[in-house]
């Protein structure tokens, strides 16, 4: 392996995965990066002064335009992808756009070019909710519960078909929650992170009760560099780190750690079929070698220290598109909500 072509690559986990790439090996990097919204410049314009890396924009809707970008690779890692569930429930129509008929012209593009690797990154969410006595295994089916977790499944049908159908060597990482440097403010932890920065309410959905895996990105990046090497085609590979915690207590662990008070949280009204919880059964990965290196207070207090040294980087992105969207998202909401 030679030249990896990395799509997504200025977003959050894209942009680690790089980083992980170019520390490790002397391999090409090809970012192909439509720089949505998400995707962030500011993420990667320190790489490059690297002679391997290369960064190229571009949607992976437009055949033509992932066409030139593949050429020379003999893999794809594709991170592209709308992600955030809540605006999902505003606008299905953009998720079904990238995150299934773009998987599809990646995949088509990917198949003319012969390349040798072809890892999906896909999510927890969907197999749907599931409780640790019935964890979900790679194998179980995909019931997803919302139209992101539904976007994604539908990405994963295109990359199945695919092998199937043509042998296009697919592999697939279904990941927990991840948290870490350069998250969008959206993302739970980081909007407790910047809005605790800025003495701000905490909005917490319902009571707080739904819990998540917190996935380091580091360890997360660990994981997918083990399967795009390792990994058996064809086959998907679950990916989480054990820390497991109701979002109330996440809330509260970024309030001690920044020294805030905890009467900035705000309980506010839940979002529509907001799913109790995941567990996914990792045993898969970890046969392969892998264990994460973070625990839950490594990770969070890694990630709050991040944010806390690095406001340039998330001041920018509050100022500006996302302050319209976090006032159609949250102000009605907290306007309603009531403290813990």
């Amino acid at each position: 392996m030679k030249r990896v072509l990395i799509t997504g690559g200025a977003g959050f986990i894209g942009s680690n995965f790089i980083r992980h790439l170019l520390a490790r090996y002397d391999y090409e990097v090809v970012n192909f990066d439509k720089l949505t919204y998400a995707g962030n410049p500011d993420n990667v314009n320190d790489l490059q002064s690297d002679r391997r890396y290369r960064f190229v924009k571009g949607d992976i809707c437009d055949p033509a335009a992932v066409n030139v970008a593949l050429d020379g690779c003999d893999a794809v890692v594709n991170f592209a992808a709308e992600t955030h569930v809540d605006r999902s429930l505003i606008d299905a129509g953009a998720f079904i756009q990238t995150d299934v008929h773009g998987v599809f012209a990646l995949l088509e593009a990917a198949r003319q070019h012969g390349v040798e690797r072809f890892l999906h990154i896909s999510t927890d969410e969907v197999y749907g909710p599931r409780f640790p006595a019935n964890p979900a295994r790679e194998d179980d089916p995909l019931t997803p519960a919302n139209p992101y977790a539904a976007s994604k499944a539908g990405g994963e049908m295109q990359c199945q078909a695919f092998f199937r159908t043509y042998g296009l060597p697919i592999i697939v990482t279904r990941s927990r929650n991840n948290i870490g440097p350069r998250q969008h403010p959206e993302k739970a932890v980081a909007l407790f992170i910047t809005n605790a920065l800025e003495d701000l309410p905490l909005p917490v959905y319902g009571e707080g009760l739904q819990v998540r895996d917190r996935l380091y990105v580091d360890d997360n990046c660990e994981a997918i560099d083990l399967v795009l090497h390792r990994g058996q085609p064809g086959e998907a590979y679950n990916i989480g780190a054990d820390n497991e915690r109701p979002n109330i207590e996440v809330a509260q662990a970024v309030l001690d750690l920044l020294d805030k008070p905890r009467d900035l949280i705000r309980f506010i009204e839940d979002r529509t079929n907001h799913d109790a919880r995941y567990s996914l059964d990792t045993s898969k990965i970890r046969a392969l070698g892998w264990e994460p290196q973070h625990d839950f207070e490594t990770a969070m207090a890694r990630t709050v220290a991040w944010y806390r040294d690095n406001p340039w980087w998330w001041q920018k992105i509050r100022s500006g598109e996302f302050s319209v969207y976090y006032q159609q998202q949250y102000a009605g909401r907290l306007a309603r909500s009531h403290g813990p």
